[in-house]
């Protein structure tokens, strides 16, 4: 049997850096953008959000834990579950439908909501296509369609939002390749397209994204990186495993000096890896190339990852000895490279 161990420790440890991260981030962006407040009394400015909500409400088929009882014109927009409205304008400001087992589809009425900055859906049952009028919201700067069942190729559209940090599609049925348009987005943060059906090359216009902190790619069919994202001066975590990549590890990769995690795991990569890969991951807490095709020696120098917490090279190809500097790593947690034809002690 396979010794998953690695990768079982790695996930758990992602989905609760993650949930941190969202909640943190979708406060962090509303009061970036105003002061944020509960409005007692309904607003005649509103108006339009309420009607938007409502159309909203009743494409929902599904709400299985009754949590949008509240949601009439009998209450204030900005005391419905799941909004929250801004105190300068009274207006909505963020939706988050998050984990609220709901199924139904998204009306066209939401691109009315001109003053949404934040749009989550997360671990819901939506369906269908996205509708183009989401393109008007052009204060968004989170959107999140995360664990839902849309399907068919990414909207070009979603390259339409001047402000956005932070979007995520992960877990998803998109299919083909990523839009250029989504290469637009100069102020994007951190991008998840895992876990869809996308494939071919990334595209090399990654590269002009160049706020970017974050990749996450997992779990698609692409089977090339470019050399581009070695542009991405900014990058601390590049996911791309369970996907086709081939050959050897781009270069580019391993002279990202600001990386702090990167996961290449379960792909076809192979030859060897350069016996100097620390020397430009200063800060590199999780290194994950297993399940790959890699042989020759282990590096060295491994022991110059002197953040290293993770290391998984199992399931390659690799032969000789384990170098005993490896036991250097004292902030090492988690170390794995069953499945080889390594010698040591």
């Amino acid at each position: 049997m396979k010794n998953t161990s690695w990768l079982e420790g790695t996930c758990l440890f992602s989905v609760l850096m993650e949930r941190s991260r969202f909640l943190l981030s979708i406060t962090l962006l509303l009061v970036h953008h105003s002061s944020i407040c509960t409005v007692g009394a309904t607003q005649t400015n509103i108006t339009t959000d309420q009607s938007a909500l409502l159309a909203l409400k009743s494409h929902i088929t599904s709400d299985p834990h009754n949590i949008l009882v509240n949601w009439s014109t009998t209450t204030s927009v900005c005391n419905w579950v799941g909004i929250t409205c801004g105190a300068r304008h009274l207006r909505v400001a963020s939706l988050n439908l998050s984990y609220m087992s709901f199924t139904g589809t998204i009306p066209p009425h939401l691109g009315n909501l001109s003053f949404l900055v934040a749009l989550s859906f997360k671990n819901n049952s939506f369906h269908g296509s996205l509708p183009h009028e989401l393109s008007y919201l052009r204060r968004l700067k989170l959107i999140s369609f995360r664990f839902n069942n849309f399907m068919g190729s990414i909207p070009s559209w979603f390259g339409s939002f001047p402000k956005l940090q932070s979007f995520d599609l992960y877990g998803n049925q998109f299919s083909g390749t990523i839009p250029s348009t989504i290469f637009n987005l100069s102020t994007l943060q951190d991008i998840n397209l895992s876990a869809n059906k996308l494939s071919g090359v990334i595209p090399r216009e990654i590269g002009n994204l160049t706020m970017l902190k974050e990749i996450y790619l997992d779990s698609n069919n692409f089977n090339e990186i470019p050399k581009e994202i070695g542009f991405l001066h900014q990058l601390e975590k590049l996911y791309v495993q369970l996907n086709a990549l081939k050959g050897p590890v781009p270069v580019v990769v391993v002279n990202m000096s600001s990386l702090t995690e990167l996961t290449l795991y379960d792909n076809s990569l192979s030859g060897g890896l350069p016996d100097n890969i620390c020397q430009h991951l200063p800060s590199l807490q999780i290194l994950n190339l297993g399940r790959n095709q890699f042989d020759g020696l282990l590096p060295s120098k491994l022991c110059h990852c002197r953040e290293l917490l993770f290391l998984n090279l199992e399931e390659n190809n690799f032969s000789g000895s384990i170098p005993k500097n490896i036991g250097n790593l004292t902030m090492m947690k988690l170390l794995s490279l069953g499945y080889n034809t390594l010698t040591g002690n």
